[in-house]
């Protein structure tokens, strides 16, 4: 991925020098040259092209983003009731992820979402042990997240 980001670079500095114009708007326009022969050329290359994974990135960040509302809102619900009928409890998180950088994001993740918190991860990094301030029913809660985190984590991090 990084090797066709300065690719791209190039073609786009190239194209500049080519018109002799070192304005933004040439080197806009040079960028979006590069990102058609990149991605013309993007059988050459071992992984996917590399705006996929651009996309994935956002479509990540704004997952977290809505989650991130959703978990706010839900917290305040809870805080605000006269009386508390919230269900705490600790569950096993079963994942699908394998390197130590996925786990450790899909662990942040679900820790910085008010109300859930990951206490441990397995030796051997397969299940994380997720304490929820409110869950009702666990399967949801696991179905939530490798829809949501998880799900978003493969898509930014599988190359094919």
């Amino acid at each position: 991925m990084a090797f066709q980001i300065l690719l791209n670079f190039f073609l786009a500095f190239l194209w500049m020098f080519l018109q002799v114009s070192f304005d933004a708007t040439t080197f806009i326009v040079g960028y979006i040259l590069g990102l058609v022969i990149v991605y013309a050329m993007r059988r050459f290359f071992h992984s996917r092209f590399y705006l996929y994974r651009v996309f994935a990135v956002i479509k990540l960040t704004l997952i977290f983003l809505r989650e991130l509302v959703l978990s706010n809102l839900s917290v305040l619900k809870v805080i605000l009731k006269p009386k508390l009928d919230m269900q705490p409890g600790i569950f096993a998180l079963p994942t699908e992820l394998e390197s130590e950088w996925e786990i450790t994001l899909l662990a942040n993740l679900i820790t910085l979402t008010p109300g859930t918190l990951v206490l441990d991860v397995s030796p051997d990094n397969k299940v994380l042990y997720v304490h929820a301030m409110d869950v009702p029913d666990v399967e949801d809660a696991i179905e939530g997240i490798k829809n949501s985190f998880e799900k978003a984590i493969m898509e930014v991090s599988r190359s094919c």
